[in-house]
């Protein structure tokens, strides 16, 4: 395919064509005028000092040093210390087990998406203080209905009746034993720090990472209700742009009204509690 040329970019290609030349040229009959010359050799200098090889011996970089771990997970022990884990691959079975008899079958078929559940479950905790979290990643099922909103003249607003759609799913973190889901979490500990280092991050520590997760959802702040709206190209925003820029775990919480999100914080309190207590202590 033809393209037409740009009498600017044309003038330009031939002023460093022909500069390119004149630099060539100059080269060669500068090295050509010292030839015909054949200047005497130079008188052989000395050998440098070792003093002088030393300081001028190339500096070798050290390593950088591996991140310090910031919040260790306590060595397994007790029955479950000897228990081999699955592959990465293979840990669906055993952690819908787990999870069945920590909430109960009903809510596990209600909520939970049963494939890939840890990788799903470390790229969303891995996102929560991002700007978006993959949809199609979550572990757990979309909210049902609709956003409910609250028309008045040109303003929207964010209908109470919303919140509804999420305390079906609040009351099952509400009722679910924070001790218990910590004790899992340890004993699974190795898959998800596996999962973590797939996506990217050889040397990072995926507790860490939910500890940097639980406290930016912990730093939501105090909005006053009701949250005006603004259509997007495919959903509802927040109107104010400070909110809109909040990291996905924040918006998450406020989408679910003040009542919901009490009750989601307080359980993430609980949780980084126990894991974020040296090992051997008693939260």
């Amino acid at each position: 395919m033809w393209k037409t040329t740009d009498p600017e970019e044309s003038f330009r290609n031939k002023v460093i064509w022909w500069s390119a030349i004149i630099v060539g040229a100059a080269v060669i009959g500068v090295g050509a005028y010292f030839r015909l010359r054949s200047p005497p050799p130079a008188p052989a200098q000395p050998a440098p000092s070792p003093a002088a090889q030393q300081q001028s011996a190339p500096l070798t970089r050290a390593a950088p040093p591996a991140p310090v771990i910031q919040h260790p997970v306590p060595a397994q022990s007790g029955p479950t210390a000897s228990v081999q884990l699955p592959t990465l691959d293979h840990s669906d079975p055993t952690v819908l087990d787990a999870l069945t008899r920590l909430a109960g079958r009903p809510a596990v078929a209600r909520f939970l998406v049963p494939k890939t559940i840890i990788r799903h479950i470390v790229v969303t905790v891995d996102n929560l203080p991002r700007a978006k979290v993959a949809a199609n990643l979550r572990p757990v099922r979309p909210t049902p209905g609709q956003t409910v909103v609250i028309r008045q003249g040109r303003t929207t607003l964010l209908g109470s009746g919303n919140y509804a759609r999420y305390t079906p799913f609040v009351k099952v973190i509400g009722a679910m034993d924070m001790k218990s889901l910590a004790a899992l979490y340890f004993r699974l500990y190795p898959l998800f720090q596996r999962a973590y280092q797939s996506l990217g991050y050889p040397h990072g520590y995926f507790n860490d990472r939910l500890v940097e997760a639980i406290d930016s959802m912990l730093a939501t702040p105090q909005v006053q209700q009701p949250i005006e709206l603004v259509q997007g190209k495919v959903f509802w925003q927040f109107a104010d742009p400070k909110l809109e820029a909040l990291p996905a775990g924040q918006k998450l919480l406020l989408r679910m009204g003040p009542h919901n999100a009490a009750v989601i914080e307080a359980k993430l309190r609980q949780l980084r509690q126990l894991i974020t207590s040296p090992p051997g202590s008693s939260p």
